[in-house]
């Protein structure tokens, strides 16, 4: 392909080398005139392993080669790149300056050309911005229909300072954001030599991947530098703990738990985490991001509250008990502190869970109802179709209490809450069906 990369700084000198090397035809565009004298001598104009031959390679070949005329990159390729820089302002916003003036460059350079040419953003952005601002600042500059006269896609980069040549053509997985599948086909295009999945999204799931991954990295940082602050002063060693941590790929380093749904709870989770709290307590030490794990659950919690309080309805119908799918455990159920909030709010409530009626009735978790929460069992129903049939708002907490046929007969004139991302047997893009996370 012939490709023409804006911005030279680290992701674009990569994204270029890489590219030439894999055998397009790349132009490398900057404002600084340093940087694109350095490509076309061959040199890299940042510190990185292997960039430097790499570039010395494709002038070789003349694979690559870059210019500061926008409108002779774009009118040379058939495919832009955008890779410039989006800083933080003072206040934390993100920075568009930079990419706004190329999307209008790149508009520019539309406007005098007749051949396709489809529009890629590599620049971090926040979810909306391809969408509500750059593919306007596009069309108008360039007269041009996007969708239509020229494609835009957008495809996030997950390079490391250090191990950024590596990490291009060692991937994990290509992500991009398209609206049509002609310019998601020339963007993927790109990678065709790449072994890794590759996953096409729109434009603002694309957007956000990026962020989560990035905020996720920070995360687990965190994470374990506050587990080792807490080793440190137990006199444990911190690395041996983290290192038996990471073995755990079922469950630790894995995709469980990575679903957004509604709040933990349970005997083991609340119990584990207020005890180690305690114990950085006694130890003097502020360990601010476990600290807040559990207020953060229990705002969770208070956030369906306020919107089912919200709707003015007073018939509610929960679905499921239990803290989680597939068992009876009541223990701090966040399901629970949901309903005893309700009930102190003047609403009249319902409860199907077949799991905790079986309890109530044969005794695996009779003792607890019974002692802790009798006014909340004697609201359970064992039949579901009576709980739909009260219920103005139904509020599904576990799927295994959500009988796919009866709440289709029921689902006309009641609005349907779900917390766990159940298949409900209805179209869930209607007013009636909201997801709490979705």
């Amino acid at each position: 392909m012939r490709v023409s990369i804006f911005g030279l700084g680290y992701v674009g000198s990569v994204t270029a080398a890489c590219l030439s090397s894999a055998g397009h035809e790349v132009w490398g565009v900057d404002v600084n005139a340093d940087k694109a004298r350095a490509i076309n001598a061959g040199q890299s104009p940042i510190v990185e392993a292997g960039l430097e031959e790499m570039i010395a390679r494709g002038r070789q070949t003349g694979a690559l080669r870059a210019t500061i005329d926008p409108h002779e990159a774009v009118a040379a390729t058939d495919l832009s790149l955008v890779c410039v820089g989006t800083p933080s302002n003072e206040n934390g916003s993100l920075s568009l300056k930079a990419i706004a003036t190329v999307a209008r460059e790149i508009g520019e350079g539309l406007k005098r050309k007749d051949a396709y040419h489809c529009v890629v953003f590599r620049s971090t952005v926040l979810p909306g911005t391809t969408r509500n601002v750059l593919i306007p600042l596009l069309s108008e500059a360039s007269g041009r229909d996007a969708h239509v006269d020229f494609d835009v896609c957008f495809n996030p980069e997950f390079l490391r300072e250090g191990t950024s040549v590596a990490d291009f053509q060692h991937p994990s997985l290509t992500v991009i954001g398209q609206e049509t599948t002609r310019g998601g086909d020339a963007c993927a295009a790109l990678y065709a030599g790449l072994d890794a999945p590759l996953e096409r999204a729109s434009y603002e799931v694309a957007e956000m991947v990026k962020y989560a991954c990035n905020s996720y990295h920070a995360l687990k940082i965190t994470f374990a530098n506050e587990l080792g602050i807490l080793c440190k002063g137990l006199d444990i060693d911190s690395h041996r703990v983290m290192d038996i941590f990471a073995r755990d790929t079922k469950l630790n380093i894995s995709s469980a738990y990575l679903r957004p749904g509604f709040a933990f709870g349970g005997s083991c989770l609340p119990k584990d985490l207020r005890a180690l709290l305690y114990r950085a307590k006694q130890l003097d030490l502020n360990i601010p991001v476990l600290g807040s794990i559990l207020e953060s659950n229990r705002l969770h919690v208070q956030r369906v509250i306020d919107w089912l309080i919200g709707t003015k309805f007073k018939k509610i119908g929960i679905l499921g008990l239990s803290f989680k799918a597939g068992t009876d455990d009541l223990r701090e159920s966040p399901n629970i502190a949901l309903i005893e909030a309700l009930i102190g709010k003047g609403c009249d409530v319902q409860i199907y869970d077949p799991d905790v009626v079986a309890a109530k009735i044969f005794g695996a978790n009779k003792e607890f109802i019974d002692r802790e929460i009798p006014h909340i069992a004697s609201l359970l129903s064992p039949h579901v179709e009576d709980v739909l049939t009260h219920a103005d708002v139904v509020v599904i907490c576990k799927k295994e209490a959500v009988p796919p046929a009866a709440l289709q007969r029921h689902k006309d004139g009641k609005i349907i809450l779900d917390l766990v991302r159940c298949a409900v047997p209805f179209d869930t893009t209607t007013d009636a069906y909201h997801g709490i996370c979705w």
